[in-house]
């Protein structure tokens, strides 16, 4: 349940009887029900384009409870649904524009491969798994291309066989970037900074999927998604800034 705002310092008006309340507020407004809420998780949302707060002169964000309700929607969507957020932006704007929306039931997650609706992890396998076979031609690469790249570690096997559904974008990245010269003994560098970056990030999330609470623990998998993207993102900009380019 989330806390009605008080009056206090720095409070202005959104329209009459709205209070706008800073972010430190939303925060403890939306712990309640969202303990592992933190302050970058809501900055990420906003950079995210999912909420709009307004901005005082000084630069300040300023949050509705139009805004505070938006951010408890998108959290339940995120941790009772397993929504991705591209998901959750067309189900937002779909109620904006007055039109009913099905969630899926609470306890399901979205198949990647296929775009259906699959069962809970006690009912169906953890993840979607192709074959060497399937791989190749997914990807559109050969057995020697795809042999190389596991020489070099760029490309292994899921624990239990198989491959994930996301070597795919993997194989086509390196066979695009071989287009261009790179081969995978260069590209050993690249893998090697990603396992750090997931390091880093499993080193996060390990509590949330320790806790007691079972919707913090299925949460963890949304925060691990939501920091990758973030580390996606802070990679691409670092590279920029050493090329000195802004890409498009």
């Amino acid at each position: 349940m989330l806390r009605t705002p008080t009056g206090g310092a720095g409070s202005g008006t959104a329209t009459a009887g709205d209070r706008l309340v800073s972010i430190g507020t939303v925060l403890n407004q939306l712990r309640d029900e969202f303990p592992e809420v933190t302050i970058s998780k809501i900055r990420f949302l906003e950079a995210e384009g999912l909420v709009e707060p307004r901005r005082t002169a000084s630069g300040y964000r300023k949050f509705s409870p139009q805004d505070v309700e938006r951010l408890a929607r998108i959290l339940r969507m995120q941790r009772d649904h397993y929504l991705p957020l591209k998901v959750i932006r067309e189900h937002l704007d779909a109620l904006e524009r007055g039109e009913q929306i099905k969630l899926p039931a609470p306890g399901r997650r979205r198949d990647l491969l296929e775009g259906s609706w699959e069962q809970d992890e006690a009912e169906v396998p953890a993840a979607v798994r192709l074959g060497r076979a399937e791989l190749i031609a997914a990807a559109e690469v050969t057995e020697t291309e795809l042999a190389e790249w596991e020489s070099y570690g760029l490309i292994a096997e899921a624990e239990g066989g198989g491959y994930d559904a996301e070597t795919v974008t993997v194989a086509r990245l390196v066979a695009d970037l071989g287009r261009f010269g790179l081969e995978p003994r260069h590209l050993r560098a690249v893998k090697a900074a990603a396992d750090r970056e997931a390091g880093l990030i499993e080193q996060v999330v390990a509590p949330l999927r320790r806790h007691r609470n079972p919707q913090t623990r299925a949460h963890a998998e949304a925060t691990a998604q939501e920091l990758a993207a973030q580390s996606v993102r802070l990679h691409a900009a670092l590279v920029q800034t050493a090329l000195g380019i802004r890409l498009q």
